[in-house]
Formats: C-alpha cells, structure tokens, sequence
C-alpha cells in the first residue's frame, strides 16, 4: 500500500516547502500562497472537459433529471457543500443536486473511519436515492482512488447514467470508471498528503463551474444577475429587491411593490416591470420562454 500510494499525485514530496516549519509565520503564508496559485493554472488546463461535463449534466437536468455528487472526506464534504447551496442561490428543489459522502451525514462533520473503502456503499447511497439513467454523477476524490466512489460510478455507468470523475491526479483508477475525466493537477501538497489544501481548492473551483453553469444554462440566471434567488431571510429580501433594480432600472420601492404582488418572485418581477404585466400574465410568458427572460424578452418582441 505504502508503495502505491507513493506514485499518486496527491502524495508526493513537495520540494518547494521542505523547510516550512522553520519559517516566520509571514514566509510561511507567503509560501502557501504561492502553492495556491497554481489551483487556477491547473483548473484552466481542464476546462474542455469541464465544459463537456456540464452540457453532459444539463442536458440530464433539463430533461427532469438531477445531479449526483459522489465522495468521501474533503471531496465528499465539498460536495455536499455545493448541492446544499444551490437551491437558495438559483431557487430549485433540494432534491436537484445531491451530495453523497462516504458514512452519510455524520461523515460531513466527523470521519467516519472505513466508510470511503466500500464499493458496496457507494452503491447502495444511490440506489437508496433511486438514482437512474435520467440522473448524471461526479465521483470525486483527490487520490482518484477512492473504493466507495468507484462503487457508485461502476453502478451509474451499468445503468446507463453519464459519469463524470473529478480528481487531481494524472491517469487514475477513476479515469478508467468514468464517461469524461476532470483532472486538475496542482503539484504536491504543501503538507504531504493534505489533499484538503491544494487539491480541495482545484476541486471547490471545478464544482463552482459545474453549478453554476448549469445553473446559467437553466435560466437560472440574466445577465449576471442570481433571479432565481430565494428570499429566505432579510438579507436575500434586500438582495432581490436590488437585483429587480438592477434588471429593470427601476427603484428600490417599486421593485419591492412589484415583488410582493408576485410572491418575491424576481424573475417574474423583472418581466412585470419590463413588459407592463401582471403577475399572471408575466408567468405566462415566462413559462412559455422555460423560464428564461432574455427569451421571454425577445419572444414578446418577436410577437410584436
């Protein structure tokens, strides 16, 4: 095992940082910096893969399918972390993206010892899901070695799911279980081994892209702006008043009249406010567009 473990990425020697711990506390945060400059470089190197793997997933989810997110320890932490975001940040349903970890939901604040080393388990947390050929999964792990996530991938790709692996390591095992591979490789660790630094910084990066652009792709967003966003507390209030001025042009009072006349809906808001409609008559016009206001936009121009 020691052996094998010595040819991952993950676990290699980091020249640079051989003498961290005889550093002032500056230099030693300087030198860490430097490390984390290399996350970017690493995720720009993949982004042809990344992009395939979210046309991949969205044309799953466009099609009433979810997104399964697989791991164990700091992958599988981050994970969840990205699927529990995106329903208050884009407003879709908690059961749109789903994070799995290795040893379930104790596992996301303590290690579970053993959990990430069985295949079965990896299964069994999707078919525990239902997970289907409409659903689409990213296997991630740092080592690109992790048993329970190869045991949920093998599962996916039997039923005919795509499946995507996002590791930060060259020609892993996962490559070789997945329909497209993810690999930024950000060189050894600054600590040996501790692949929530580097590594869970590549992976965080290439699951921002994953959500968000999909996300984007869903009409989840117009312009720039997050019209999907659900006023679930007095921060998300204002910020959707903001983003319906922001839209439309109009002011803080308007924008805050018109939202509660269409339950602090902003996308139905911004399509109230820039095409004289009612509530009604605005998700009309939205749902025929598939929620996407640039379309909606344009359609109502195009009908005169």
């Amino acid at each position: 095992m020691a052996v094998e473990l010595r040819k991952i990425d993950t676990e290699q020697r980091n020249p640079r940082t051989a003498q961290i711990d005889t550093l002032s506390t500056l230099d030693m945060v300087t030198l860490i910096n430097e490390e984390d400059h290399r996350c970017a470089e690493a995720v720009r190197a993949v982004l042809p893969e990344i992009a395939r793997s979210i046309d991949a997933i969205y044309e799953k989810v466009h099609a009433g399918g979810r997104l399964f997110y697989c791991g164990a320890g700091t992958s599988g932490r981050l994970g969840v972390l990205d699927a529990a975001e995106c329903p208050p940040t884009y407003g879709v349903d908690p059961g749109l993206v789903v994070g799995l970890i290795a040893g379930g939901a104790p596992a996301f604040l303590k290690a579970v010892e053993g959990a990430e080393d069985s295949r079965e388990l990896g299964e069994a947390d999707l078919r525990a899901h239902d997970f289907s050929a409409r659903d689409a999964l990213v296997g991630i792990a740092a080592s690109g070695r992790t048993p329970y996530v190869l045991g949920a991938m093998d599962y996916a790709r039997s039923l005919g799911a795509p499946v995507m692996a996002l590791t930060c390591c060259h020609d892993s095992e996962m490559s070789r279980h997945a329909d497209i591979t993810m690999a930024p490789v950000p060189g050894p660790e600054v600590v040996t081994g501790s692949s929530r630094m580097k590594s869970g910084t590549c992976q965080k990066l290439v699951l921002n892209l994953l959500s968000t652009c999909v996300m984007i792709k869903m009409g989840k967003v117009y312009g720039n702006l997050m019209v999907d966003v659900k006023a679930s507390n007095e921060k998300l209030y204002h910020r959707a008043v903001s983003i319906v001025c922001a839209a439309t042009g109009t002011d803080e009072q308007t924008a805050q009249a018109t939202l509660e006349k269409c339950d602090f809906h902003c996308k139905t808001a911004i399509v109230m406010l820039l095409l004289g409609l009612d509530a009604a008559e605005a998700r009309a016009v939205l749902d025929a567009a598939d929620g996407r206001i640039a379309q909606a936009l344009r359609q109502r121009k195009e009908n005169g």
